[in-house]
């Protein structure tokens, strides 16, 4: 790999170096190295773009890294990554896209990933989002992840995207049986003429299941973000979604909470809160010598953080 791809590497999924434990890195639309190991078994599929990852039952505190790069302009694609998580596994699984481009026509790539974890299984699923690169073609990310949790399941997803992504639209839409939990944190920054739109379905179908959606959002310059989360508890359960956005310059923020109850026993709760950096705060820093810049610069950071 040349040093663009080798930064996009590290700035998507911390990879120095090739990985520990399974791996599959996907290069300008092809294969670019892959491992498997006794647990873990990647296969490519034959009908569409994309990998067949089957983790056997009972595999415990292994990692899987499927990071996605683009360095070349002009590049779209759309991939199906299926992860099959079988009975009592613990596993944490690192993906994300990087996207470099230079050149006058926009890159693209749009990620489908879809979950089957297995019952009392654990899965920790973290993915980045970054773009870089000085030419007129726009940067575009359309991640979508589809969940299907067993009973007494755990996922928790971290999703971040804080720099050079011209348009996204994010969705996650999950079902979750008896015990199950999902918890998600989700972490945006736009600037410019930036777009970013997040979309959040959970169906609450088992007893005693929860969910927790959460987002933490920056909007700059004249950027737009729509955050929209919907959660319906369809039996005994509990579920929360929060959002809280910072706003600046002439950038525009919707929230769109939704929550819906089809059980008495359903326990649901939205929050949602957007405005500016308190002035208090920002004087409080430039007491300490730091100018209105950079104090702006290091309360962003800790509310990203």
């Amino acid at each position: 790999m040349d040093e663009i791809q080798k930064n996009l590497l590290l700035q998507v999924a911390d990879l120095h170096e090739v990985p520990e434990g399974a791996y599959n890195i996907r290069s300008d639309g092809e294969s670019a190295g892959r491992r498997t190991t006794e647990n873990i078994d990647i296969v490519t599929k034959t009908d569409k773009n994309g990998i067949d990852i089957i983790i056997k039952p009972g595999t415990k505190k292994e990692s899987l890294h499927i990071p996605v790069i683009l360095a070349k302009a002009g590049l779209k694609e759309v991939v199906y990554n299926d992860f099959h998580i079988g009975d009592d596994c613990d596993v944490t699984i690192i993906a994300g896209c990087g996207i470099h481009n230079c050149g006058e026509q926009d890159s693209q790539h749009d990620g489908i990933h879809s979950f089957y974890i297995g019952k009392n299984s654990k899965v920790r699923y973290v993915e980045k989002h970054y773009g870089e690169g000085d030419g007129k073609g726009h940067r575009i990310l359309n991640p979508q992840t589809i969940i299907e949790m067993d009973e007494n399941s755990y996922m928790e997803m971290e999703s971040v995207q804080i720099k050079g992504v011209d348009s996204t639209v994010r969705e996650t839409r999950a079902t979750l049986a008896a015990g199950a939990s999902l918890v998600t944190k989700e972490k945006i920054m736009t600037h410019g003429t930036q777009t970013a739109e997040t979309k959040f379905y959970i169906d609450m179908n088992g007893e005693g299941s929860s969910a927790t959606v959460s987002s933490r959002s920056v909007a700059k310059g004249e950027s737009v973000q729509i955050f929209y989360s919907e959660i319906t508890g369809n039996n005994q359960c509990a579920g929360h979604s929060e959002c809280d956005a910072i706003i600046m310059d002439q950038a525009k923020v919707k929230a769109i909470p939704v929550v819906t109850a089809n059980h008495v026993d359903a326990s649901l709760i939205h929050e949602a809160a957007i405005g500016k950096i308190a002035g208090e705060q920002l004087i409080k820093l430039m007491t300490l010598g730091l100018t209105e810049e950079e104090a702006e610069e290091q309360i962003v950071n800790g509310f990203l953080k």
